[in-house]
């Protein structure tokens, strides 16, 4: 007779194992002897490493009990389609695992592969990790609010990227994210963009898209707040000034 530690240990599981399988009904559970502990037969030891096998190989604890009382035709059939079951299972993680295997940082899950590619096209220019990860939820709000605007957007984007003065103020804009707001330094990088914005605006355009650094982005960072405030004050003064 063996207590439940003893039988525990001759399947190689714990105590709580043996009490998890007496809760669900799997093995029974023996009455208390005179001296109040229970003890267990060496048939008990059969049945608990017969459970702990089918448990290890992935059958579920719901159909094990069924499987302990089968016939030997029963049995190999229900391991048939267990088998076929876990070599599904198998094939679908293998195919998450490709997947996961082509995901750059997770993008190409919620974005195609035109956008995914301006993405790294920013980290390859030296774009900081942040303005990146903005510039992704930016294109997510877009293609979710306006879809037929993204093609056009992926062209203007590109462009930007393709002239090196462009490619300079933006990383200029982005270098500029920690600094304190009154720092100096934004008045020479606020003259720059409002240059480029002057000589770049296109009537009737969203406000998000006469900057650099768009309004959505500037939420981001204290100095690029200011810096948007400051380009559409100025946008605003001289689309006022002009007749008409």
């Amino acid at each position: 007779m063996l207590t439940i530690g003893q039988l525990a240990a001759t399947a190689g599981v714990t105590v709580r194992t043996v009490r998890h399988y007496h809760h669900v009904g799997l093995l029974p559970e023996p009455e208390r002897d005179a001296s109040g502990y229970r003890r267990y037969r060496a048939q008990a030891a059969v049945d608990l490493i017969r459970i702990r096998t089918l448990a290890d190989a992935g059958v579920p604890l719901a159909r094990i009990d069924a499987l302990l009382h089968a016939q030997p035709s029963e049995f190999a059939s229900a391991m048939a389609d267990i088998d076929a079951e876990l070599e599904q299972r198998i094939e679908q993680l293998s195919e998450y695992r490709r997947r996961i295997a082509r995901l750059d940082s997770g993008e190409s899950l919620v974005l195609p592969p035109e956008i995914v590619a301006i993405l790294r096209r920013m980290r390859d220019l030296g774009i900081g990790e942040q303005r990146v990860r903005l510039e992704r939820d930016a294109w997510i709000l877009l293609r979710a609010l306006d879809p037929g605007a993204v093609a056009q957007r992926v062209r203007d984007k590109n462009a930007l990227f393709d002239d090196p003065e462009t490619t300079r103020l933006i990383l200029a804009a982005d270098r500029a994210v920690d600094w304190d707001p009154a720092d100096p330094r934004l008045d020479g990088l606020i003259d720059e963009l409002d240059a480029w914005t002057a000589a770049h605006e296109r009537p009737g355009a969203p406000a998000g898209d006469r900057h650099l650094i768009s309004a959505r982005i500037s939420e981001a960072s204290p100095a690029w707040r200011r810096v948007v405030e400051a380009l559409n004050h100025r946008a605003d003064r001289r689309r006022a000034a002009r007749p008409g």
